[in-house]
């Protein structure tokens, strides 16, 4: 059986020229399903958990097409792709709920760091000793879904040398989260950041991945990935989900790919060397994505992350296949290909395009691409899980 899904779609509103303007007041008063974000250039909508990846696409695109359509109202605006302020408005923040003292700490605290856009993946396990495995396993391959999603290699209408600036500059938060080892060392942990301020709320947990449910941390019903950056396109964007859905399908059913049991590394402390690994993984990703080099987990040796991904490919693909996925895997080897959103644009950079070039073009190709799949999308009622 399939894993409930659903995202969390952080994006930028602005001009077609590329520069973002602050519009999620609007946006939100007027629009159900679009909720604030703490700057106002960018506004967020979440898909409900579905099943069939069929239903996704339909939830991805029509919120979109529909937020489209209201910014024409107001004037000449709409979407921009990438998970950075690409060519500039880095130096103020715009708040969007003034009166919110949680956002007040946030721009105190981080400033226009967290004026990202991204996508975060939900995928749902009810069962939380489960759910910790999970979390471990995808921790320390959260670098590869980044690695395929990068888009925010500008910043300042200049290449800033990253391939994912976002994840580059993010402020994770607290600064060191362990390998939760069971649902109560979570509990213990959260609780003990709640007590000492490391963490202000529950939702103050910015990692590359964590548990997720309607009362954290205690009942927890799902895991979310946030590392990705903004993929623009609805089909890549589903290709990494069966991606991981397939990986975490496959451990459901192998509960001895748990890092913490398979690692080759060191016995003593291998949770310690596992963050290591998985800190620098990180690190490399957001600087070069699919050229990244990597250390992989299972044995410490280095491995570019695309032939990483390439084999978790294969391993996953019978799994895939049995569960009627495989066909949303297909875009991934594109992407192997010809290179995630970031890497097209630098080439088109080095080619002598300016970055407001590259960014006015990505803006009408996702908006042409979003109008042919909805006139070829047979929308289907969304099943909630």
């Amino acid at each position: 059986m399939l894993l409930s899904k659903g995202f969390e779609i952080e994006i930028y509103t602005g001009t077609p020229a590329g520069k973002a303007v602050g519009l999620s007041d609007q946006i939100v008063n007027d629009l159900d399903g679009f909720v604030r974000e703490p700057d106002s250039r960018n506004v967020e909508y979440t898909t409900a958990p579905l099943y069939q990846y069929e239903q996704l696409l339909c939830e991805l695109v029509k919120p979109r097409q529909r937020l489209r359509a209201y910014l024409k109202q107001l004037g000449d605006y709409t979407l921009i792709p990438g998970s950075t302020l690409s060519l500039g408005g880095s130096e103020q923040f715009y708040r969007s709920d003034p009166g919110n003292p949680y956002h007040t700490y946030i721009e105190q605290t981080y400033g226009t760091k967290v004026v990202t856009a991204s996508i975060h993946i939900n995928i749902g396990i009810a069962d939380p000793e489960v759910l910790m495995r999970a979390c471990r396993l995808v921790r320390l391959e959260a670098p590869l879904y980044l690695a395929l999603t990068a888009s925010s290699p500008f910043l300042l209408s200049r290449p800033t040398g990253y391939h994912s600036t976002r994840w580059h500059v993010f402020p994770k938060t607290p600064p060191q989260v362990p390998l939760f080892v069971s649902h109560a060392h979570y509990i213990r942990w959260t609780e003990a950041q709640l007590a000492t301020g490391g963490m202000k709320n529950v939702r103050h947990l910015w990692s590359s991945v964590r548990p997720n449910g309607d009362r954290r941390p205690y009942n927890l019903n799902r895991l979310e990935l946030r590392i990705c950056d903004l993929a623009i396109d609805p089909i890549s964007l589903l290709a990494v989900t069966a991606l991981l859905e397939a990986r975490l399908l496959q451990l459901i059913a192998d509960p001895s790919l748990d890092p913490l049991l398979s690692s080759q590394l060191a016995q003593g402390d291998r949770s310690t060397a596992l963050l290591e690994i998985t800190d620098i993984n990180e690190t490399a990703a957001a600087h070069r994505s699919l050229e990244a080099e990597l250390h992989h987990w299972q044995t410490g040796k280095k491995i570019i992350a695309a032939d990483w991904i390439s084999q978790l490919y294969d391993e996953v693909w019978p799994i895939a296949k049995q569960h009627g996925i495989a066909c949303f895997l297909l875009p991934l080897k594109k992407i192997l290909r010809e290179g995630n959103e970031a890497q097209q644009w630098l080439a088109q950079y080095n080619q002598g395009q300016d970055c407001q070039t590259i960014l006015m073009q990505a803006i009408a190709a996702a908006q042409q691409q979003e109008e042919a799949l909805e006139a070829d999308l047979l929308c289907y009622q969304p099943l909630a899980a």
